[in-house]
């Protein structure tokens, strides 16, 4: 109760005291305590009377008569002056009270709606649920609240046990997470309502889990529906009040849906992230040997643009966020699903000519050699050597030309070429296997890439996903595919897929090579950079830490956290 002396102003009082003291007559005194009793040591007479607010007593009025007997009889009675001047005084104490209760409530309503403007946007700064958690930590480390150690669970999705996430103090040492296994705990995540236990001993649902005194317990309610748990402890013997319990239910109310938010969020990117993962998946399936190839090149790409964040000396000025790295692995993911519409036989082909075909110029040879009586066997070898290899010499050049300016006679003077135009061009092809026809339908591949994707509504934060992808064969000096663009118009994150893309190519076994080693890969890039096709200073870097670039690449989750991953 608020003391009497802060209730009664002195303005207000001291007139009314003094026209009730004229009225008792010369000598009276009139004085208010709180605690009955003589209000002066020569007081001759005092006659006090209760003051109650709400029926509750608060103090007296004390009505004190003169000290000569001559002038104690006052001019209007004691009996009636008392019970009048008490009513004034109840009316006046009532008022008052009622001021300071109204006045009190909006304190308390206007620090409840600034606490719920602050933990609107201190919760709702991210998306990951863990930030939304220690965010809720330092929230609810702000009140005055005595605890000693904190932290915050949530649910597990499949009704699993409770995971701790985020704590603060000493939370190892007291077995702060052993909380989660009580029925103290389960009974709340049921209830759904906060609860102080200032005497755990004495509570049938604890059974001396973790070593402490008193529990705070608030759940985190999202879609009606449990999804954490803040739980606030002291170890020493000390005691929460309805006032922390109220301020921490205002903070897990807003944490609760901001949690939920978080956790929703992060249900949609685990289902894109899995959809892009089948995808590439699918992609990658068409060919054996292209198998994980761009799951390579996304984990490749991104743990390179990890190094390019990291760098002081070429990319200075180049900051990655964890969305941007999100966004890489995805551009990784699906730099090539635009293969989906390019024929299986060009798609797989790992000769200039099928087996087939050539096995019916092996009868020609044969028909030759039955016809002439030359030798089937070398010029069959020969061909068979330059239908695999990957690129042509002169020398193999010359044997194709050889070959192809021979006819066999037959009956009736009608000649048969032993190569046709269509078994020259293919076989004469420089390199690689893939007639110009067939190499233009790969080469639509990003093309392709950014018609298929761009009627998907990829999230905010990936704005540049369809053209990093649709760029990623786009070279420096303008060589590149399929706009021709240069160097200043190349996104920073299609040179860096190009680059991991052309090393995996490089280091994986195809149809048409095996597999080449890390340091003819390097080589090789090294010549590209040279020749000013690729950036030299990716290439530098992925050279410096190709040892750990291809760690991290084998350590990379599905879903990363990627703001762990730049820490």
């Amino acid at each position: 109760m608020v003391p009497l002396r802060r209730l009664l102003k002195h303005k207000t009082l001291a007139p009314l005291l003094a026209q009730a003291a004229s009225l008792l007559g010369p000598g009276w005194r009139i004085e208010i305590s709180e605690a009955q009793g003589a209000a002066t040591p020569d007081a001759a007479a005092i006659h006090a009377f209760p003051l109650h607010i709400d029926a509750v007593p608060v103090g007296f009025l004390h009505l004190i008569a003169p000290a000569s007997t001559s002038q104690s009889a006052p001019s209007l009675p004691v009996d009636k002056a008392g019970p009048l001047l008490v009513t004034c005084l109840e009316s006046l104490l009532a008022g008052e009270f009622l001021r300071r209760s109204l006045a009190s409530e909006v304190l308390l309503k206007y620090r409840e709606l600034s606490l719920l403007h602050r933990a609107t946007v201190s919760l709702n700064q991210s998306l990951r649920p863990r930030d939304v958690a220690l965010a809720l930590l330092a929230e609810s480390q702000r009140d005055d609240s005595p605890a000693e150690v904190g932290m915050i669970f949530l649910q597990s999705p499949d009704g699993g046990p409770s995971l701790p996430v985020a704590a603060f103090g000493p939370s190892e040492a007291c077995d702060l997470a052993a909380v989660a296994h009580s029925t103290l705990f389960s009974d709340i995540v049921k209830t759904r309502k906060g609860e102080i236990i200032n005497d755990l001993g004495s509570d049938q649902r604890w059974r001396n889990e973790a070593p402490l005194q008193s529990l705070l317990l608030s759940p985190l309610v999202a879609a009606g529906r449990c999804v954490g748990m803040l739980v606030l402890a002291c170890v020493a013997p000390m005691r929460f009040e309805a006032s922390h319990l109220l301020h921490v239910g205002t903070l897990t109310t807003v944490a609760g849906i901001a949690l939920g938010n978080a956790l929703h969020f992060e249900a949609v990117q685990t289902l894109i992230n899995s959809l892009m993962q089948a995808l590439a998946t699918a992609i990658d399936a068409r060919d054996p040997f292209t198998a994980g190839h761009s799951h390579r090149v996304a984990r490749l790409g991104v743990a390179l643009a990890r190094v390019v964040h990291h760098d002081r000396t070429y990319f200075p000025e180049v900051v990655f966020s964890p969305s941007d790295l999100e966004e890489l692995l995805y551009a990784g993911l699906l730099h090539d699903v635009g293969k989906i519409g390019v024929r299986e036989e060009v798609l797989t082909k790992s000769s200039r000519l099928p087996k087939a075909h050539l096995d019916i110029i092996g009868h020609r040879l044969a028909l030759r050699a039955q016809l002439t009586g030359q030798a089937a066997a070398p010029d069959f070898e020969a061909l068979s050597r330059i239908n695999t290899a990957d690129s042509l010499s002169r020398e193999d050049a010359a044997i194709i030309a050889r070959l192809g300016a021979e006819a066999l006679r037959l009956a009736d003077n009608c000649a048969v070429p032993l190569l046709t135009q269509e078994e020259i061009a293919s076989l004469l092809i420089p390199r690689g296997n893939l007639t110009a026809e067939e190499r233009r339908e790969i080469e639509r591949h990003p093309a392709e890439s950014f018609r298929i994707l761009q009627h998907i509504p990829f999230p905010g934060n990936m704005g540049r996903l369809l053209s990093i992808i649709s760029q990623h064969h786009e070279r420096l000096d303008g060589s590149g595919y399929p706009a021709g663009l240069k160097a200043e118009s190349i996104l920073l994150q299609s040179r860096i897929i190009a680059i991991v893309d052309i090393y995996d190519a490089i280091t994986m076994a195809r149809h048409y090579k095996p597999a080449l080693p890390r340091t003819k890969a390097l080589a090789i890039l090294w010549q590209e950079a040279e020749n000013g096709r690729i950036d030299a200073r990716l290439v530098e870097l992925l050279d410096q830490n190709i040892q750990a670039i291809e760690a991290d690449c084998e350590a990379l989750p599905d879903r990363p956290d990627f703001a762990d991953y730049l820490a």
